[in-house]
């Protein structure tokens, strides 16, 4: 498990395809690794990959097709910045909301424009995804947890503060760029737990089955 909060933007070393899949070397930056062995978990851009190699500040993943086929880390060049997070370990701070590291679907970057100090970005949704999606509830975005601002249809809207913009992938976004997203574990969850719900969850619903 993960919080979504950054603790380092590594970047791509070098990308090599072996057998269908590939591996991935990742210089970590500042990351801190003196707790880290090989098989630990470890957030690239939101989505959770096993250390194969380590040797400070470098280590190695070995990616799958599965991964490649469901997120846009197939996608990162040589020198691309990567959003980095360690695995959450008992007694940690919780500072962003629980994300797994299992990529749901793919958005787009779709409008961007300056509110205020901050930016704001409207991010389309995979249709399948969009009931998941509400306004004030948490979103993973490349592994950065955030909150949505507004919602629409097959879209929502967050507004990014200076200082996340600056210690995360986000401040490279521009309009088209492919996002990896993991919505709020509580929703899917609350899906499956009410009767009969096969629509997605309203406040509606949540009241008449004594949740708020």
């Amino acid at each position: 498990m993960f919080t979504g909060i950054i603790a380092a933007l590594g970047r791509v070393e070098s990308v090599q395809p072996s057998g269908g899949d590939l591996r991935l070397r990742v210089d970590v930056g500042k990351l801190d690794l003196s707790d880290v062995i090989l098989g630990d978990s470890i957030a690239v851009n939101g989505v959770c990959l096993t250390v194969v190699e380590l040797n400070h500040p470098h280590i190695g993943f070995d990616v799958s097709r599965e991964t490649l086929d469901r997120t846009s880390i197939g996608q990162a060049s040589s020198g691309a910045q990567l959003n980095l997070e360690k695995a959450l370990a008992v007694g940690d701070r919780l500072g962003g909301h629980m994300v797994s590291g299992h990529v749901d679907g793919l958005g787009k970057i779709i409008d961007l424009s300056p509110s205020a100090r901050s930016v704001k970005f409207r991010i389309q949704v995979p249709a399948s995804l969009e009931r998941y999606i509400a306004e004030k509830g948490s979103i993973c975005i490349d592994g950065v947890s955030l909150t949505v601002n507004n919602v629409g249809p097959e879209w929502f809207e967050i507004n990014i503060i200076p200082h996340t913009m600056q210690e995360t992938i986000i401040q490279h976004y521009k309009l088209g760029h492919i996002v990896n997203l993991e919505v709020d574990l509580i929703a899917r969850y609350l899906e499956r737990l009410i009767p009969g719900q096969q629509t997605g969850i309203t406040t509606e619903t949540l009241k008449k089955h004594g949740y708020i």
